[in-house]
């Protein structure tokens, strides 16, 4: 399933550690690279690459928040809702993504553009309220700065 890249470099960290546990997190996220979510197949998959139960596998998976269990758009939007996020206006800035997009939390756009997420902490709290969108951070958010970023992404997305 893995390209031959992708399964060079899950060689490599099996070499680097003790256990093949202890590759189970990079591994998760090379799989996620490669197929844009993790499906039960994949988790059964990376189980008998690394010779781990899918008990185990599926443990991980559920428990990190940045392991996608279900596809999502070509923009994933996580929307920080913890305390500092909270208390400087996430729940304003979640409503206003909600009708910006057409979507609820958890939900993927038609156009499968985007989809919205409620997450915890993700340790920007100085910045609050902020949002992740894919692998970056977008701080300090204000609905107009959310306007701004949404034509942007659909100004990539149309090139």
């Amino acid at each position: 399933m893995f390209t031959e890249e992708n399964l060079r470099k899950v060689e490599e960290l099996k070499k680097r550690y003790l256990k093949p546990q202890a590759a189970l997190l990079q591994v998760l996220w090379i799989a996620q690279e490669q197929f844009g979510w993790i499906s039960e197949e994949v988790m059964r998959y990376v189980a008998d690459l690394l010779g781990l139960p899918f008990n185990q596998v599926l443990g991980v998976v559920t428990f990190y928040t940045m392991y996608n269990r279900e596809p999502v758009g070509k923009y994933h939007v996580q929307v920080c809702a913890n305390v500092s996020c909270m208390l400087l206006g996430s729940d304003n800035i979640v409503e206003h993504l909600e009708r910006k997009l057409g979507v609820k939390i958890g939900e993927t756009t038609p156009d499968k553009m985007f989809t919205l997420s409620e997450v915890e902490c993700l340790g920007s709290c100085g910045t609050a309220p902020m949002m992740q969108v894919n692998d970056d951070y977008y701080e300090n958010l204000t609905s107009e700065k959310i306007d701004r970023l949404l034509e942007e992404f659909k100004k990539q997305a149309n090139q």
